[in-house]
């Protein structure tokens, strides 16, 4: 009798025990569960994390794309604008050249002391190259009026002149109009030969 008065307590405490294992096993179960899931959530956070940063990178790098894009664009319409005003402007320098050079070939007064073949050329630079065409732009009673310089010759040899042309801007077209070409013959025997004159 004594015995099992003893016994039970111990297998009352034994299954205790056991159960309080259990639960505590459950229990430890339970968070054990949730650590995956929040590993996973973690996982799936760092993902989102890296794909904003990628995008971000790679937002920024087309952003600079776009910016050198803009750039080029700026300055080939820059270079555009400023050949087209050189070349074919009513009012550049090169363009009344070129105008008052053709009037000089084809004058038959030029064409009998020059000769044929008549080239024009301008103010020598440093390294000998005979391009520039000197000019000079002033505003006189409020309109625009250029000067130029330049030399030509032909195929009579030791033959040259020297072509003083001054252009007016007209106010209703907006172009410049010719005041006045003539042509200083350098060589024996001096004259000017007057291809236009509208002063």
């Amino acid at each position: 009798c004594l015995r099992w008065r003893h016994q039970p307590p111990l297998l009352l405490r034994a299954a205790r025990q056991s159960i309080g294992t259990q639960a505590g096993g459950l229990k430890a179960a339970k968070p054990g569960g949730d650590s995956k899931d929040v590993s996973v959530q973690r996982a799936l956070n760092e993902e989102t994390l890296v794909s904003a940063a990628q995008k971000v990178k790679e937002a920024g790098r087309d952003f600079t794309y776009f910016i050198v894009v803009l750039v080029g664009i700026g300055v080939t319409g820059g270079l555009f604008y400023v050949i087209f005003k050189e070349l074919f402007s009513s009012s550049s320098p090169n363009k009344i050249y070129g105008d008052a050079l053709e009037k000089c070939r084809s004058h038959p007064e030029i064409i009998g002391v020059f000769g044929d073949s008549i080239k024009g050329y301008g103010e020598a630079t440093r390294r000998g190259r005979r391009q520039h065409v000197s000019h000079i732009e002033y505003v006189k009673d409020g309109l625009k009026h250029m000067r130029l310089k330049f030399y030509i010759e032909g195929t009579e040899s030791g033959k040259q002149g020297t072509v003083h042309v001054e252009v007016k801007e007209n106010l209703e077209t907006g172009r410049f109009e010719v005041r006045y070409i003539f042509v200083d013959v350098e060589t024996y025997p001096r004259r000017t030969i007057v291809i236009e004159d509208n002063r």
